[in-house]
Formats: C-alpha cells, structure tokens, sequence
C-alpha cells in the first residue's frame, strides 16, 4: 500500500480492532507483571527485615522480578504484533 494511503472498509477496521486489542493485551500484561513484581518486591523485603536473613527474601524478590520481566516482553510483543497478509506476526 503505497504510502499515506489508509485502508477502507472491513480490512481497515478489522486493522484497528486487531491493534487494539493486541495494545489491551499487552498493557494489561504488563500490568499484570507489574503488580507480580512489586508484591514479590515487598514481601521480600518484609520477609528480609523481620527474619534478619536476606537468602529467602532476595530469591523471592529474584522469582517475581523475573516473571515481571518475562510479562513486560510478553505485553511489548503483544503491542508490536503486526498483521501481514492476515497472518499475526
């Protein structure tokens, strides 16, 4: 499609449900990670400050940060998924 040119008609619109949803999905699974992340984040720090131990809090705190991680680039492919010949890539 040459450029400036915007689709029309039941492929645009299809385009922009499919976009938007991929940006729903992504943003609520970064979202989601978010709030994992910062709840492993606090209990560990809890659990490190009234155990006196930092092994058990700190793996925690390593878990979730990773599952955070993991949801961020689940949520940022979700939101960049493009649609080329109607294939989602």
């Amino acid at each position: 499609m040459p450029i400036g040119q915007q689709e029309s008609g039941a492929e645009g619109a299809a385009k922009g449900v499919t976009s938007t949803l991929g940006n729903a999905a992504g943003g609520l699974s970064k979202t989601l990670g978010g709030v994992v992340g910062a709840t492993g984040k606090g209990i560990g720090n809890t659990f490190n400050d009234t155990t006196g131990t930092k092994a058990a809090g700190d793996g925690l705190q390593g878990v979730t940060g990773g599952i955070e991680d993991g949801a961020n680039s689940a949520g940022k492919g979700a939101e960049n998924a493009v649609c080329i010949n109607d294939v989602m890539i």
